[in-house]
């Protein structure tokens, strides 16, 4: 055997070697691009239209007071969508303030409350079983809403 020379053993351990990285090269290891996004749930849609609600509420609530349980009623819901999805919650989405916004009337709250109700019966028709009382009580809060501010 001579010390310059390839060996069998050499030979083959170079072999094996590349086998390896062809393997893990084959398996994402070194590539470069990144994992795509993971799709958003379907139950996000019903979740930032609670928020909104919540913060067109409490707005109005500032010169109707008796429009803050309905606030408290959407933030509710927004932290239970929040805990079924995984995400959390904005700070400070509903927060109070003396201006309200260009759409914070009643009338354009019942509208919103319906537009809502039919976001949730929609969800509530494609969600699976676990999932689907939660928006089902959600779509019902709504519709109450829009015929309590008729």
């Amino acid at each position: 055997m001579s010390d310059g020379g390839h060996t069998r053993r050499r030979v083959l351990g170079t072999a094996g070697g590349l086998a390896g990285l062809v393997t893990l090269g084959g398996c994402g290891l070194f590539d470069d691009e990144p994992e795509p996004a993971p799709a958003p749930d379907p139950l996000q849609p019903v979740l930032d239209e609670a928020v909104a609600l919540a913060g067109s509420y409490q707005r109005l609530a500032v010169t109707q007071p008796a429009l803050a349980a309905f606030a408290t009623a959407h933030r509710a819901h927004a932290a239970e969508l929040a805990k079924v999805i995984g995400t959390t919650l904005p700070s400070g989405s509903a927060a109070p303030s003396a201006a309200t916004g260009a759409g914070d009337t009643v009338a354009a709250l019942r509208q919103a409350e319906l537009a809502a109700q039919k976001t949730a019966v929609a969800a509530c028709k494609a969600a699976p079983a676990e999932r689907a009382a939660l928006i089902g009580s959600i779509a019902a809060a709504r519709a109450t809403h829009a015929e309590a501010l008729r």
